[in-house]
């Protein structure tokens, strides 16, 4: 076995034109092993720098731990009395909402039931009238059946001008279906005073005609329903100059009665001519409301003729009054010149009744014992003026 060669001039590598011996290797391995020791211990240089800088990071870290626990549990403490607070005014706040909804509630419940009152009221009103519309169209019904006679339409202006009348005058003023002197009935006559003849009213009016205006579909059979409205009016107004303005009986003007205002209208706006011949006839055309005017100013007449009847009546008692007044004031004159005596009696009694009272002073005033009684004056004159008094209240009385 050959020995190793372990010089350093060893040639153990050849690189190219470098030679490398076993003490370039060597010295080669001892600088790299330096290298990696010097590394290695500044590893653990910074490795222990590192760990104190980990402590004291780890420290600090604890402390800011430690520190954030307090501000936390500061903070809960905070956050808990905060939030009873914030509790108790939510509480309060909810207590005061709730009872401000409780009052709004009840107030809105009040109007509510207060509303629905009023609108059952209401509703009953409604309901009343709608009762009263049915009834008045039935009664309409029964008015268009009734106008469609003649006979009850006659009867149905009869009734209206009778109750107008009998509402406007009083009894045994005015009398219905009278007879007159020639044999015709007119619908009402109404006595006049001072005797005068009495006033006639006829409520017949010719409806049919006026009927057949409204109902023409065309002009033509307007126009011919017209002609005949106007022949039946001057048949009518000729008729009741001729049976009811008697001379002497009668009054020289009668009364025509129309049962509606609204034709009494339209007779004067588009039947003018048959207007003027009632006018030259004597006759007037009068409508509800013109009727009862009338009726009212006949009841003014008929009450300044009974004022006027009884007039000499009141008079007289006027008299008697006078009379009775003259007598009461002789008697006021009398008893007052009594009152007058008598006061005179009185201021006389009065002043003997101050001249005995200063006396019964001067009396108590005196000293008896060293003086003498004093004789009692006369007290006849006050004595005799209350007889007097007794005797002029006797005679009086």
């Amino acid at each position: 076995m050959q020995p190793i060669d372990l010089s350093l001039d060893r040639t153990l590598f050849i690189f190219g034109n470098q030679t490398l011996s076993l003490g370039h290797v060597l010295l080669a391995a001892g600088l790299f092993f330096g290298i990696v020791l010097l590394v290695f211990i500044s590893g653990l240089r910074r490795a222990g720098r590192r760990a104190e800088e980990a402590d004291a990071r780890m420290m600090a870290l604890i402390a800011a731990q430690t520190e954030m626990k307090g501000r936390i549990a500061t903070l809960a403490d905070v956050f808990g009395t905060r939030q009873s607070e914030l509790n108790q005014s939510i509480n309060q706040r909810i207590d005061g909402m709730t009872h401000r909804i409780g009052t709004s509630i009840t107030e809105q419940t009040k109007a509510t039931h207060e509303n629905l009152r009023r609108l059952q009221e209401r509703l009953a009103v409604i309901d009343t009238a709608q009762s009263n519309i049915q009834s008045l169209a039935k009664d309409m019904a029964g008015l268009q059946s009734i106008l469609s006679n003649k006979q009850t339409r006659g009867a149905f202006g009869q009734s209206r001008m009778e109750t107008i009348i009998a509402d406007g005058l009083p009894m045994g003023a005015y009398a219905f279906q009278t007879t007159l002197s020639n044999g015709s009935r007119p619908d009402c006559t109404i006595r006049m005073p001072n005797d005068q003849p009495v006033l006639v009213i006829d409520a017949k009016f010719p409806l049919e005609g006026w009927n057949a205006i409204r109902a023409a579909a065309d002009p033509e059979k307007a126009k011919l329903a017209s002609q005949q409205f106007r022949r039946d009016m001057e048949v009518h107004i000729r008729d009741i100059a001729g049976k009811y303005l008697i001379p002497g009986e009668t009054q020289e003007t009668a009364f025509l009665f129309v049962p509606s205002e609204s034709i009494f209208a339209e007779i004067h706006e588009h039947f003018e001519a048959i207007v003027q011949r009632a006018h030259r006839a004597r006759i007037v055309i009068v409508s509800p409301s013109l009727l009862m005017l009338s009726i009212q100013v006949i009841q003014a007449i008929l009450r300044d003729a009974r004022m006027r009847e009884q007039a000499h009546l009141i008079q007289g008692e006027v008299v008697r009054l006078m009379e009775d007044l003259t007598r009461l004031d002789e008697r006021v004159r009398k008893l007052h010149g009594h009152f007058l005596t008598t006061q005179k009696d009185v201021d006389d009694i009065l002043i003997s009744s101050d001249k005995l009272k200063r006396r019964g002073s001067r009396i108590e005033a005196l000293d008896l014992a060293a003086a003498g009684p004093e004789p009692a004056k006369e007290t006849k004159p006050f004595d005799n003026r209350l007889g007097q008094l007794k005797l002029r209240v006797v005679d009086e009385d």
